[in-house]
């Protein structure tokens, strides 16, 4: 799907009528700096492109995304926007129950920025009624199948995964830079009290200089094949 520039769902009232969808697919991304050379909206785009593909496979339903969310320990860099922890929950479940009366019961939340913890209570509270997408096992098989080199610790913004991913699936969103960006800080051991400005200039935490079109391809498709066994779950 490399070149598609649509990251927002383009169907009908007509083909969600014709689908009948019982499960919808909401990703949810953030505002928040990348670095020198991916945008601000990458982890919607992450979020965006993964729930794109789920729904090119599995019969869900596809919604629009959430683009700012819980974001506050990159505060120290302009373009960062964020909601509080509270807002999030609210939209969320706000979503789901508004799904629900249109007769679409269950809702898996692709969520594209790791900061937004509170939508794993968002799941735990709905009994079977959500999932969170990917998990961490997800991410673990995907990595290794498409053969991420930087661990998952060390890979933790703006790397060698989400950059491989955007060179495959949006690579006109890369600026240039990325090869020569690497910048490892694997103590973050006070990551939320301090933010991320205490651990890096650039807002880069990983290695992108290892990142690559086939790499990101490659984790895509790992992360489709997992998604089979949420849905025999809900």
């Amino acid at each position: 799907m490399t070149g598609d520039p649509y990251l927002l769902p383009l169907t009908t009232t007509v083909d969600v009528r014709d689908r009948a969808a019982t499960v919808a697919v909401l990703p949810v991304g953030s505002l928040e700096q990348h670095g020198p050379y991916l945008p601000l909206v990458t982890d919607t785009v992450m979020a965006c492109t993964i729930a794109r593909e789920l729904a090119a496979a599995y019969p869900v339903q596809l919604l629009a995304p959430v683009t700012i969310s819980c974001s506050h320990e990159h505060a120290a860099w302009p373009g960062t926007v964020s909601i509080s922890a509270r807002t999030l929950h609210s939209v969320v479940t706000d979503i789901a129950d508004s799904l629900r009366r249109s007769g679409v019961p269950k809702l898996v939340i692709v969520n594209g920025h790791c900061g937004n913890y509170v939508l794993a209570n968002i799941v735990q509270e709905a009994l079977g009624g959500m999932a969170l997408f990917p998990g961490v096992q997800d991410w673990a098989a995907a990595r290794a199948a498409a053969g991420i080199e930087t661990s998952a610790d060390s890979d933790m913004h703006a790397g060698e995964l989400e950059t491989s991913v955007l060179l495959h699936a949006h690579p006109a969103m890369v600026k240039p830079g990325y090869d020569t960006s690497d910048w490892l800080a694997d103590d973050r051991g006070h990551l939320l009290t301090l933010g991320m400005a205490a651990y890096t200039e650039s807002g880069v935490v990983g290695r992108p200089s290892l990142a690559s079109a086939r790499k990101g391809e490659d984790l895509l498709a790992g992360l489709v094949a997992a998604f089979a066994d949420y849905l025999t779950v809900l």
